[in-house]
């Protein structure tokens, strides 16, 4: 199948219309017609349907195929500009909210006294765009956080041959308001929290969507959607009695309203890496590894 025809169908289901779809594209409606026609005719099935705009079984089906297959050629784009750029003068950190290492800034300091022209620029993104603003080289070096098993990695998405490293492991704690019934426990299991009230913060706290995988209920339902990468806003609606969310216990030790008790099962720990292309001698490379050695 075409790329151009699957990023046109992929721009139509998220806007919902055949004429915005052309605007965001640069295209004339009547092209992103042709193009959703062209592609139907390929793959032998209806897509869409038109009136409301949305897809079809068989476009849903289609739209999980090409939103990773999209990323993957852009991606394999990226990888042969970056092979074949000069070396670089500038370098662009992305980070998730909480994948800010202890010794991120000391160690930045360091390969900066080594490189004292290159400017950096430093980014705090959700989970999915930081994957893909890394995959597409718009990110040269990111910081991703998430939860895994001890010393499993993060189950992260196909970007394409990126380098992963791991940084760093730490406790993860149910984030309680301090008044909350349970904020005296030594200890707390996540299946007793399945009916509990829950904030769901993907780009911040650990995604309900992960708790719900791991236990295997479909519990953890949200209170409140917080849509952001500010913790401390996160916090700020846990102490107010919100909902609960579950973080890495160290940044939870000084917030004031807030009560955070280990989780103790399942065995999980709130894990960041490193995702960078491995070219020789890169600035991405070297602090990938300098924060490793340190970790």
């Amino acid at each position: 199948m075409d790329p151009h025809l699957l990023r046109t169908f992929v721009a139509v289901v998220g806007q919902g219309s055949f004429s915005e779809a052309a605007r965001e594209l640069g295209y004339t409606q009547s092209a992103v017609s042709q193009h959703i026609a062209t592609l139907e005719r390929d793959v032998g099935a209806v897509l869409l349907h038109r009136r409301p705009v949305a897809p079809t079984g068989v476009g849903i089906r289609l739209l999980e195929h090409a939103r990773p297959l999209l990323l993957r050629w852009d991606a394999a784009r990226a990888d042969m500009a970056r092979m074949t750029a000069a070396p670089a003068t500038r370098m662009v950190i992305g980070m998730t909210p909480l994948a800010m290492t202890a010794r991120f800034g000391s160690t930045l300091a360091d390969l900066r006294l080594t490189r004292p022209h290159l400017a950096v620029t430093i980014r705090v993104l959700g989970r999915a765009a930081l994957l893909r603003d890394v995959a597409t080289a718009t990110v040269d070096l990111g910081l991703v956080d998430g939860m895994a098993a001890p010393t499993d990695p993060l189950h992260l998405p196909d970007t394409g041959p990126l380098t992963t490293t791991a940084l760093s492991e730490r406790p993860l704690a149910v984030a309680l308001p301090a008044s909350h019934p349970l904020a005296g426990r030594t200890g707390l299991s996540l299946t007793d929290l399945a009916d509990a009230r829950w904030i769901d913060a993907p780009d911040t706290a650990i995604p309900l969507a992960h708790l719900r995988a791991v236990s295997g209920t479909d519990g953890y339902r949200p209170s409140l959607c917080y849509e952001g990468t500010d913790v401390r806003g996160l916090t700020t609606l846990i102490a107010a009695d919100h909902g609960l969310a579950l973080l890495p216990q160290r940044p939870l030790d000084d917030q004031p309203g807030i009560h955070a008790v280990p989780l103790h099962t399942p065995r999980l720990v709130h894990r960041t890496e490193a995702l960078y292309q491995a070219l020789p001698d890169s600035p991405a490379a070297l602090l990938a590894s300098a924060l490793a050695a340190d970790a």
